[in-house]
């Protein structure tokens, strides 16, 4: 991996404890003990247990930074001759993202050994400790302190997204293993230390995620090409699959183009077109005829997966991106009419070299007999 592009990656990656306004760049880190006191987040009370949530059930907590002591971290570290992963910043900006805090934004009880916490998602907390708990606080108060307005489906997407999409080429054909952005799915997976009214619509979550993604990796090629000085087909047509599939996906959800115009690989402006639609879907209201027609239409393309021009790869893509798209969905709907035909669909789409297109098109019918009326 050139050093233009590892750069280019590692400033992505600390969008994710980067704070969100810019003249919060001097906020210091406190640490996560400067929340867990009994009488704020560290308490035994369903609206106090924030704090005990995280440190004992969230895998944020302790499982990053032990991951990178893993053998199989160490033969990724071997490969790419990283003498230390637990203290190389190519690991530790998602695994140890305190790693990256400056010595002088390090408060008294700071320690990089807390994992993912709570200030890498809420921001640096100097600013905003003392008074985001006032009853006289507005959300909109706490953001301009520099709190992370995590509400916002897009905040919570691009405060995610950096560590759970973005794998450099390098890391891959290392061993690391390739990530699939999922907000809902990874947020219901979360042990939940915020209220349930604060989560969102989970097919709502699902859309705006899933454009974020799509923005990330289209951003991610953009760097491939400008570091390799080559064409973004000749780099990485792995990674072109996945912006293919994830295109095809979104647009197939909500008929709204995600191509810049007949240019299929302007992924600059796949990257902004992407970024805008998720922007808009967060601020849009949703309602559960939303969801459900985003299931029906996305059900409605078992003939997408006949057409024998698009190359096995691609359509394995699509069939990896659309089944996790059906699980959302219908968990948003709470339908388990179509279990069995969705568990179906999961079974032909899990080998990417296996699949076969006109197989999961015929229980791609079959599941969309069940789940297209209302």
């Amino acid at each position: 991996m050139s050093k233009t592009f590892c750069s280019y990656l590692f400033a992505a990656l600390l969008l994710a404890i980067a704070p969100v306004r810019a003249d919060d760049s001097l906020a210091k880190y406190w640490g996560a003990n400067s929340c867990a006191s009994s009488s704020c987040h560290g308490g035994g009370g369903m609206k106090q247990n924030q704090f005990l949530t995280w440190s004992i059930k969230d895998f944020h907590s302790q499982r990053p930074p032990a991951t990178l002591t893993s053998a199989r971290s160490k033969q990724i570290a071997e490969t790419l001759e990283i003498n230390e992963p637990t203290a190389d910043a190519r690991c530790t900006t998602c695994h140890a993202p305190l790693h990256g805090v400056p010595a002088n934004l390090r408060g008294e009880h700071f320690k990089i050994s807390e994992g993912v916490s709570c200030e890498s998602c809420h921001g640096p907390a100097e600013k905003w400790l003392r008074s985001h708990t006032r009853k006289d606080y507005t959300r909109a108060d706490r953001t301009a302190a520099g709190m992370r307005d995590l509400q916002s489906l897009y905040v919570r997407a691009n405060t995610c997204v950096a560590c759970h999409q973005v794998v450099s080429p390098a890391l891959l054909k290392a061993g690391h293993p390739e990530l699939i952005f999922e907000l809902d799915g990874q947020s219901c997976a979360e042990p939940k230390h915020w209220s349930a009214e604060k989560n969102g619509n989970g097919a709502q979550a699902w859309l705006v995620g899933q454009a974020v993604a799509l923005r990330e990796m289209s951003w991610q090629l953009t760097q491939i090409h400008s570091a390799n000085e080559l064409s973004p087909r000749m780099t990485e047509t792995n990674l072109l699959d996945r912006i293919y599939a994830l295109s095809w996906l979104l647009s197939k959800a909500t008929d709204q183009q995600l191509t810049p115009g007949t240019m299929a690989e302007d992924f600059e402006g796949r990257q902004r077109l992407a970024d805008a639609f998720a922007r808009e879907k967060s601020d849009s209201v949703w309602s559960n005829q939303m969801t459900h027609d985003c299931l029906a239409r996305l059900a409605d393309v078992a003939s997408d997966f006949r057409d024998e021009n698009i190359r096995p790869s691609l359509h394995a893509r699509r069939a990896e991106r659309l089944v996790l798209a059906f699980d959302r969905l219908l968990a948003a709907e709470n339908n388990h009419q179509a279990d069995a035909e969705l568990n179906q669909l999961f079974k032909l789409a899990q080998s990417i070299p296996d699949f076969e297109p006109k197989a999961f098109a015929a229980a791609l019918q079959k599941f969309a007999a069940i789940v297209s009326v209302k």
